[in-house]
Formats: C-alpha cells, structure tokens, sequence
C-alpha cells in the first residue's frame, strides 16, 4: 500500500489544520494507522493512532492529547489528522503510517509510510 500525506503549511499558533493521508494499492480499512511526525534535529516521535476497520480506539502522545484528532474514513480511503491549538513546538514533518499490527504504528515502526507533510507553526 502506498501512502501519501499532505495538508501542511505556514501557520500561527493557536490555529488549525487538518492533514490528510490518501492511500493507493490497498484498502487502509485493513491497517491500523497513524501519524508520527519528525522536528529538525530530533527523533521521529508518535503523534496519534486508530485501530483498523471502524477505528473504535484511538491514542495519542501526551504532547498532543487534547489538541489534535485522528479519524478515517475507509469509504475514501483516507485517513486524517485535524489539529487544533497548534504551538510552534509542533512544527515537524508530519508521516502518515500503517501496519497490520497497531503496536508498531505507535513505536514507530510501521511497515508502510510515505513522503511527509510539512508543518510550520510561527509564534
């Protein structure tokens, strides 16, 4: 399956985006998925994750619990991310990610990933 991100921009603090990641080559409604995200000069970190098929559970990183909102939508496809009360210590390359196995969507070490989106949070 292949994954493409896209949604990021400029934007100031204490405002919204929403990403969304579009998936090709294979349904996503049979993957866990999730986001994680990379900052210059730092590790790739998990942001969010959703069980697969209806994606009853979700989890999130303490750094954005609260502020941010992973969903799917199988009829299209796609997965999303909407983010709210965004800070600039959120500026990162956002990579959507998938994996039969949710546990390896949140230590990140999905199998399938993709291109990034990248996000920028002025202050």
């Amino acid at each position: 399956v292949q994954l493409q991100a896209s949604g990021g921009g400029l934007v100031q603090a204490g405002r919204s985006l929403r990403l969304s990641c579009a998936g090709s080559g294979g349904s996503l409604n049979t993957y866990a998925m999730g986001w994680n995200r990379q900052a210059p000069g730092k590790e790739r970190e998990f942001v969010a994750s959703i069980s697969r098929g209806g994606g009853g559970s979700t989890f999130y990183s303490d750094a954005v619990k609260g502020r941010f909102t992973i969903s799917r939508d199988n009829s299209k496809n796609m997965v999303y991310l909407q983010m709210d009360s965004l800070k600039p210590e959120d500026t990162a390359v956002y990579y959507c990610a998938a994996d039969q196995t949710l546990h390896n969507v949140i230590v990140v070490t999905p199998k399938y990933g993709g291109q990034g989106t990248l996000v920028t949070v002025s202050s």
